[in-house]
């Protein structure tokens, strides 16, 4: 197969889907790999790395989507302002694409629906099953942790306050107060950061085990449990709570809100747009000089109003909704994302070419356009086709 390495083209962001290592492995699999030209640079990847590793360079974009059987991306197809067309439309039928999708997004829907007019194959990293033969696969937990870390760097940065308690000739000062909101890898890690630099730290998730994950952080609990059969499915997904359960935990929510510096958004329900946890009522009643980092924006964001793609004040509040966080840890993230992308590969690559076994709970997840067609359910769901 000809695998294609795009340079990826959302603002700012600096990671490529392969490394010169991967491309290594890939070649030792009896690939051709093509990579437009510049593409590592950002994560300090040069061509001369690349073809080292054993790739072709080239330095049209279209070249790789018109000549790869396989496109392997970080972000989404976007427009490609410097060619004025959609990277969409640059690909062409039959055309495998595995990259981070969030089909369910509605920003995303039309884009989803292009892809599945042009007969393009598209596996979406976000829809990776939490399972044990799928971990090395995982790239939305690998992109977490490193978003979790860079995430509340972000935020004690846009603080107008210190984030521990310091003392000075003038006394003492208070130490900031953070709240997760959904206690997973990005939350753990966002709670573990915000404690070294020496924030008072809390955590908040309908799930015990997410409780747990908050204790064992050190932070303390806001109680937003419900009951573990609307919360989970018998597999121990997470499940999109009924409005008025969903309405009943932001009231709890509220009561803590003005009292928190930081407030770290992480809830996510896989493959589904992510919850509404924070209303526009809810910012308003915030301290002035608050800040909420919003990471589920790629799956439409915990907050009402954050900002797609940006950093806004509204109410006096900052809210970052910059998607693309772990791009700000380039070569780190990169690596880790290029290994998981390797293994996906390896996984559905039979015989030289790529097999999808619809039967493989891993591709029955991931899968979003095939035959013509969107097959994702979250994607459908969102989208209100049955």
């Amino acid at each position: 197969m000809l695998i294609g390495i795009p340079k990826e083209i959302m603002h700012e962001e600096n990671r490529v889907s392969a490394t010169p290592h991967t491309v290594a492995e890939y070649v030792k699999m009896g690939n051709t790999v093509l990579v437009e030209s510049g593409a590592g640079k950002g994560a300090y990847f040069s061509d001369e790395d690349y073809i080292a590793a054993g790739a072709q360079i080239t330095e049209d974009a279209e070249t790789v989507y018109s000549e790869a059987d396989v496109i392997l991306k970080v972000k989404e197809p976007l427009f490609n302002e410097s060619k004025g067309r959609h990277e969409t439309e640059m690909m062409h039928e039959g055309q495998y694409l595995i990259t981070f999708i969030h089909p369910a997004s509605p920003a995303n829907h039309d884009m989803v629906r292009q892809m599945a007019e042009k007969g393009i194959i598209s596996i979406t990293l976000d829809g990776i099953p939490r399972i044990p033969k799928a971990k090395a696969m995982d790239a939305l937990i690998s992109m977490s942790a490193c978003a979790g870390y860079k995430g509340m760097l972000m935020a004690a940065d846009r603080l107008p306050s210190f984030m521990p308690g310091i003392m000075s000739t003038s006394g003492m000062t208070d130490p900031a107060r953070v709240l997760v909101l959904g206690v997973g890898v990005a939350g753990m890690r966002a709670l573990i950061t915000a404690k070294s630099l020496g924030a008072e730290t809390y955590g908040a998730d309908i799930h015990p085990k997410g409780r747990q994950n908050a204790i064992d952080c050190g932070a303390a609990c806001i109680d937003i449990s419900v009951d573990p059969d609307l919360a989970m499915d018998s597999d121990g997904k997470t499940l999109r709570l009924p409005e008025e359960v969903l309405a009943q935990k932001r009231e709890v929510l509220a009561e803590h809100l003005p009292d928190m510096d930081i407030v770290f958004c992480s809830a996510l329900i896989p493959g589904r747009v992510a919850p509404i946890l924070i209303t526009d009522e809810m910012v308003k009643k915030m301290r002035p000089g608050s800040v909420i980092v919003d990471i589920s924006i790629d799956q439409g964001g915990n907050c009402e109003i954050t900002p797609k793609g940006d950093i806004e004040i509204k109410h006096g509040v900052t809210i970052i909704g910059t998607k693309n966080i772990p791009g700000l840890l380039p070569t780190s993230s990169t690596r880790m994302f290029a290994n998981n992308v390797l293994e996906l590969m390896k996984h559905i690559t039979k015989d030289g070419k790529i097999e999808l076994d619809t039967d493989d709970e891993i591709i029955r997840s991931a899968l979003t356009t095939a035959g013509g067609k969107i097959v994702h359910a979250g994607a459908l769901e969102a989208m209100g086709i049955s």
